[in-house]
């Protein structure tokens, strides 16, 4: 008992670290491109995406935690599926309800998170092998990952695209701002410039 009482801790601490730098969803695996390219010109609609992505994915791992024991092999992605979209229209019809203005400017972006790779992938690789303090931590950790990398991407692309961040003015008044930042071509090179970051910060560690 003791030594499963020492061993949860470290198990707990390094699933949750994984998605936040040595298997986040974004920079490390290259999952969930599509919003990450798309919502990310200001950081109001990349919280807003990050936050409903955290919201499906630590539900549905909740859910498939515990059926992972009642699950069926050829039926397991049809269950992750119908899971996945009950929480996304969760998260939908509520940004509808109480966002609208937010749930407009993100548009197709929130019914697509069904699709979203992270998501089946969480609970195919962890959620429906491991228990659910696991599957929460998972969750929380990869969410938290995602919505890390789009803050980032939407914080640059906001400060260069207009000279502000969260609508508050933070560069002088003598900055010309960069159109192409608002654009998918900014996306594109701010995403790639990261990774490239990244990955040297990765090669420089190893």
């Amino acid at each position: 008992m003791s030594n499963k009482s020492q061993v949860s801790p470290q198990l707990y601490k390094q699933t949750l670290l994984a998605g936040l730098w040595r298997e986040n969803p974004v920079f490390r695996l290259l999952l969930g491109m599509c919003p990450t390219l798309a919502v990310t010109a200001a950081l109001k609609p990349a919280l807003t995406m990050g936050l409903s992505v955290i919201f499906v994915l630590l539900c549905s791992n909740i859910v498939v935690s515990l059926m992972r024991n009642f699950l069926k092999p050829h039926l397991r992605i049809l269950m992750f599926t119908l899971t996945i979209a009950t929480f996304v229209t969760i998260a939908d019809l509520f940004l509808k309800a109480f966002v609208p203005r937010m749930s407009e400017m993100l548009g197709p972006y929130v019914p697509l998170i069904i699709v979203n790779c992270i998501i089946i992938c969480r609970s195919e690789a962890c959620a429906s092998k491991n228990p659910l303090a696991v599957s929460i931590i998972d969750a929380l950790g990869m969410g938290a990952g995602f919505t890390l990398t789009l803050c980032v991407l939407a914080t640059i692309r906001e400060i260069l695209a207009t000279g502000a961040i969260w609508e508050m003015k933070v560069m002088p008044t003598a900055f010309v701002p960069w159109a192409a930042m608002s654009m998918p071509v900014g996306a594109f090179i701010t995403l790639g410039l990261l990774l490239g970051l990244v990955n040297a910060i990765s090669s420089k560690r190893t």
